[in-house]
This record gives C-alpha cells, structure tokens and sequence, in this order.
C-alpha cells in the first residue's frame, strides 16, 4: 500500500517524464514532420478596368459568374469611338485624295519643265548664233541683248520648274503608300481609333469567377479604375513554417492538407516551390543610413518563410481565395514519422469540427 507521499511523488516523476517526451517529440516532429496553421488558399485575383474612357452600356455578368477567357464582360457606348473612327477614315481618304492632287500636279510640273527645257534650249542656240553675227558686226547690241535676256529667262523658268518639282516631291513623299509618312500618320490614327472601339467590349482575360462588381448601365467607367474582380479557378496553397521547420523539405516534398471549410478531410498534396525570402530580407535603398533590428529578447521569434503546396487531385469544391488551411509536411520517410504526421494531421481534421 502506497502512503500519499509515494503517489505523490510517483505522479511528480510521471508528470516529468511525460513532459520531457513531449518537449523531445515537438522538437523532433519541428524538424521532420513540422506542421503549420498558417496557411492561406490564394486564387490571382485580376482587377478587371476599361482601356477606354465611357459610360457603360451593358453588363453582360453578374457577381459569381464563372466566365472563360475571352468572355465578354461589359460594353461601353461606342457612339464617340465610331464617330472618331469616322473622323480618322476621312482624314485617311482625304490624306490619300491630297497625294493624288500632288501626283497630278508633279506630273503637270514635269511637262511644263520639259517645254521650258526645250525653249530654254533653243534660247541658247538662238542666243550663240546672235553671238556670231554680232562678232561679225551683223547684228546690233540691243538685240543680242534682247537675245540674252530671253534665254537667261528661260534658265530661270527652268530652275523655278525644277525647284517646285522637288517641292511637291518633298510634300508627297514616298510612291509607297506603306512607307508614305503621311499617309501612315493618318493610317495609325485610323487604327488607334479603331482599337479604341474594339476596347469598348471588355473581355475576360483568362477564366474565373466574377466579384466586387461594382458597375451598371448608365456608370462612367475611367480608363484603368477597376469596375470588377476576376478571382482565378486556379488555386494556389500557401505556407508559412519556421526556417528551421525547412531544413529537409524541398520541391516535390509530400505533405497533407486539411482545410477548415471541410472539417475532418485530409487531402494528399506535394510542396512546388519555396519563396527565395520575405520582406524582412528586402531592404529599401533611399540614401539612409541602414538600422540594425533591435531585439531586448535572449531567444527572438523565429522567422517564417513561405512555401507553395499544390493538392495531388482537385478539389470537387472550388474554395474562395483567403480561405484557411493547416498543412502537414513529411520531411522525413520513415514509417515512425509517417504514422505520427498522419496522426497528427488527422488529429487537427477531427479539431475543425469543433472549432
């Protein structure tokens, strides 16, 4: 029979030993088998916005829509953007009119050079033979200068011919239309307009679902201010665990998850990736001086870095983005540590239920 001090002590010694494994099997278990509450299902969430200007016409979704790429979304009046398209296919055929005026009248300018070659040619001859007879006393001064005069005159018109040749030449550009600096001025501004037009229906950039919309007929939308959310169908896991909890865990690592949306399901998934740091690693250069951290604690917190898990099947239900998770990672193969971390993980599952 044991007196009440041996009970005692014997539950003093049994208290010691239970807390001396449980401090050596949280150690270990840190390091192999580390599990995590701080874990976050993210979905990319795109904020969806106008690349135009315009008061909404139609909407053609509504908050939870599951829409595909390509989809479309809302439209915009498009009664501005097809009179400006107007505006710049006038300007275009009008540009395109002006080089046909310029061609004509270059052609026209070539003819007339050509006739004033040919008179300023036979000035010439006309002028050298007066030469001649004025040498021999043949003709007299006053019409040789007449002479004179006439074919400096036709070498002018000839000059002045070919001056406004090269002139319009300048104005008209190159023959090629493609290359024409002109006409591709007008062509751009014909297709920007007709971008903007196209730009009034607004699509879906990739698949997802509709939130936060914010929008009706009648709303002015600002160029590149969000109207809508489009949350991704794609789901990515995050999770952060202690550095040390990481010292084995790479890509393709197996772990388990279990989210708090569905209590008491554990489901297979394998690490993808681990993040090369967090914002505490980055510092900002602005010219100051760098500030040591400052820590009045013997053993500091422990930093957390962040891995990405991806679930070996999908989920028969999509969970919105933000929603909880625990995630269990199996650092180690043994069998030992494969059945505790499935305890364990199967443990915080059956928890859920209760909170």
């Amino acid at each position: 029979m044991m007196t009440p001090e041996q009970k005692f002590a014997r539950w003093v010694r049994m208290s010691i030993a239970s807390f001396l494994l449980m401090f050596v099997y949280f150690i270990v278990a840190d390091i192999w088998i580390p599990l995590t509450p701080d874990s976050t299902v993210m979905r990319v969430v795109t904020p969806v916005s106008a690349r135009v200007s315009g008061y909404v016409a139609r909407v053609h979704v509504h908050n939870n829509s599951q829409v595909k790429k390509g989809d479309l979304l809302f439209e915009l009046d498009p009664t501005p953007f097809n009179n400006n398209v107007d505006a710049a296919q006038i300007a275009w055929q009008q540009a395109c009119l002006t080089n046909q005026q310029l061609d004509a009248k270059i052609a026209a300018a070539q003819a007339s050079l050509k006739t004033a070659e040919l008179t300023a040619r036979n000035d010439k001859v006309t002028f050298d033979r007066y030469q001649r007879l004025s040498a021999m006393q043949n003709v007299s001064q006053q019409d040789l200068d007449k002479v004179r005069t006439a074919w400096q005159s036709s070498e002018q018109s000839v000059n002045s011919l070919r001056a406004n040749i090269h002139e319009l030449t300048i104005e008209r550009g190159e023959k090629d239309d493609a290359r024409n600096v002109t006409l591709k001025k007008y062509r751009n501004a014909l297709e920007q307009a007709q971008l903007n037009l196209a730009w009034t229906q607004i699509r879906a950039e990739a698949d997802g679902t509709i939130s936060n919309l914010q929008l009706s007929p009648g709303w002015y939308a600002p160029a590149g201010t969000a109207a809508l959310a489009l949350v991704s169908n794609n789901t990515d896991i995050v999770a952060d665990f202690r550095e040390k909890s990481l010292r084995h865990t790479r890509n393709g690592t197996d772990a388990a998850v279990v989210f708090d949306a569905l209590p008491g399901q554990v489901f297979h998934a394998h690490v993808t990736s681990l993040d090369a740091g967090v914002l505490a690693g980055q510092e900002a250069v602005n010219g100051e001086l760098s500030q040591p951290e400052a820590s009045n604690r013997w053993v500091r917190d422990a930093q957390r870095m962040r891995i990405h898990v991806a679930l070996d099947e999908p989920l028969d239900r999509r969970l919105p983005t933000g929603a909880r998770a625990t995630v269990q990672l199996y650092n180690s193969e043994g069998p030992f540590a494969r059945f505790f971390s499935g305890l364990q993980i199967r443990l915080v599952s059956l928890l859920h239920y209760v909170y």
